[in-house]
């Protein structure tokens, strides 16, 4: 992994650095008066310069580059840290194309504000993103395509720097994992990768590749598999990873990542050009498996974390499964499939059940399932993440923490609760059957589209015995990516955010 290192520095400017980066609220107060000095005669003559990313000859700095990138207003009400984000980004793509590999980053008249405590880390993580390339590109060209190797940050500590490496390292596994097309991360490549990812690592990896033991143990994901099993290549994964902390348990969290490497849709194929992008359907999945990296590195006290995900590709084929099959689920619920598009929730749903097994004896247990699952939750909630949470979850206010963490570290989230319109959705319609997978309309255009989803998880998922009103609540929390997943809304082509990583790290390990 090729991802610049953040380095943290005190006092004279680093040697080997070779370009100064500024990111700053105004152009014409960079916080030194040798660096206004410099900006204030390209001032008088380029508006651009307060408007983008801007490179100027600097005889005294490191390269004799200075690169200013201004962030625009930060002081409304709906003005956030992302403005810092993407000023960084656009920063290190000027840098870059420059030829810098060593740049120092600074922060200039940010505003004093709250919102603003973790800019100089989320400015890093904003270079990290635009410096990302694809795991093919980088096994075609080579890793000079990311020649960026380190990051210099003014005024940050090694704590910081020790925090940010961990979470820029599971992101950049979590883009790998998501961006990268369905051959070269089919079912047993995509284990082949975590396997190495957390290998020597405190984060202990089991795959399950029987398919005998897959129908078994998990007979609703092995139903989205059956019609990839003539393809050996394509045969479904189960990768289970555990965390055990040094010392005593505080909390537990225990997630099910959705990893579909690719969703043609099944027999409800996906037609008109829908299915392009569909090869990063793994993104919840790359997400918790971007996490355990971070939480690896990192190694945090007191919390021990348990991560499934469910590696399988819905293929179409003459042994696909279809709308109106009846499946057991491994709770015993007799589930109707609705819709074969509506495979994520099967893939999980087993998956969630036996964690939630695990929960009933883990200490202060909360419960998350990650997925890019809902068009309609980018239709809702546009590029956030969207957490749908149960009875406990919300009473612990778990979504609402992590959102609130998500604000400062540009990881950010809209947060709804699950209700009982979302049950009833999702109820029998006859005898023969138990529950409902889903409509056979899209999401998009289906009232409560990301949220009654959440309902049928926790159904097939037992937890639905563990509300508020059971002997042994248990909190937890879907976690819906497919808005904020992608750059752009763009599935086909942008970049891979590793949504989560970010704001979970923030609340659990630090």
């Amino acid at each position: 992994m090729s991802f610049p290192l953040a380095i943290a520095f005190n006092g004279n400017l680093p040697t080997d650095a070779d370009a100064v980066i500024v990111i700053t609220g105004n152009v014409e107060d960079l916080g030194q008066a040798e660096l206004n000095e410099i900006v204030a005669p390209a001032l008088a003559i380029d508006a651009r310069i307060k408007q983008k990313a801007s490179l100027l000859f600097a005889e005294n700095l490191p390269g004799k580059r200075l690169i200013v990138a201004p962030t625009g207003p930060l002081t409304r009400d709906y003005d956030d840290v992302r403005r810092i984000f993407e000023a960084a980004k656009s920063a290190i793509t000027e840098a870059k194309a420059a030829g810098v590999t060593q740049p120092v980053l600074q922060l200039a008249s940010i505003a004093d504000d709250a919102r603003y405590t973790q800019a100089l880390e989320v400015a890093f993580l904003g270079m990290c993103q635009a410096l990302w390339q694809p795991l093919e590109a980088r096994e075609y060209h080579g890793e000079s395509i990311e020649p960026v190797k380190q990051v210099f940050l003014a005024g940050a500590s090694e704590e910081q720097v020790k925090q940010l490496n961990a979470i820029a390292a599971g992101q950049y596994a979590a883009r790998d994992l998501c961006g990268t097309e369905p051959e070269r991360m089919a079912p047993p490549k995509f284990a082949d990768y975590c396997v190495e990812l957390l290998k020597d690592s405190v984060v202990d990896v089991e795959v399950i590749d029987s398919i005998d033991t897959i129908n078994t143990d998990y007979p609703m994901l092995a139903t989205v598999a059956r019609a990839s099993y003539a393809v050996e290549r394509h045969h479904p994964r189960v990768v289970k990873m555990t965390y055990e902390p040094e010392g005593s348990v505080e909390r537990t969290l225990l997630f099910v990542g959705k990893g579909l490497v690719y969703d043609t849709g099944g027999a409800d194929l996906k037609v008109g050009g829908f299915m392009a992008g569909m090869s990063r359907d793994k993104g919840g999945a790359a997400s918790v498996a971007g996490f355990m990296k971070a939480v690896a590195d990192y190694q945090p006290k007191g919390v021990k974390v348990i991560a499934y995900l469910a590696v399988v590709r819905n293929s179409i084929g003459s042994d696909c499964f279809v709308p109106d099959e009846i499946i057991t689920c491994r709770e015993g619920l007799r589930v109707r499939i609705g819709n074969t598009d509506a495979e994520g929730r099967l893939a999980m749903g087993d998956l969630l059940s036996e964690v939630k097994d695990l929960a009933k004896n883990e200490v202060n247990p909360e419960l998350f399932t990650v997925a890019t699952l809902t068009g309609h939750a980018a239709r809702a909630v546009g590029p956030y993440s969207a957490f749908v949470e149960n009875g406990p979850a919300r009473a612990a206010n778990v979504s609402r923490q992590i959102a609130d963490l998500g604000d400062l570290w540009a990881d950010a989230a809209e947060v709804n609760r699950s209700r009982r319109e979302d049950y009833d959705f999702v109820q029998p319609r006859t005898l023969a059957d138990d529950v409902l997978s889903s409509n056979n309309a899209p999401s998009a255009v289906t009232a409560r589209g990301h949220q009654f989803p959440m309902a049928f998880l926790a159904l097939v998922g037992g937890l639905d015995k563990h509300g508020l009103d059971s002997e042994q609540p248990l909190p937890y929390v879907h976690m819906d990516i497919a808005g904020s997943g992608v750059e752009g809304g763009d599935w086909q082509h942008g970049k891979p955010t590793a949504a989560t990583v970010a704001s979970l790290f923030a609340r659990y390990c630090l």
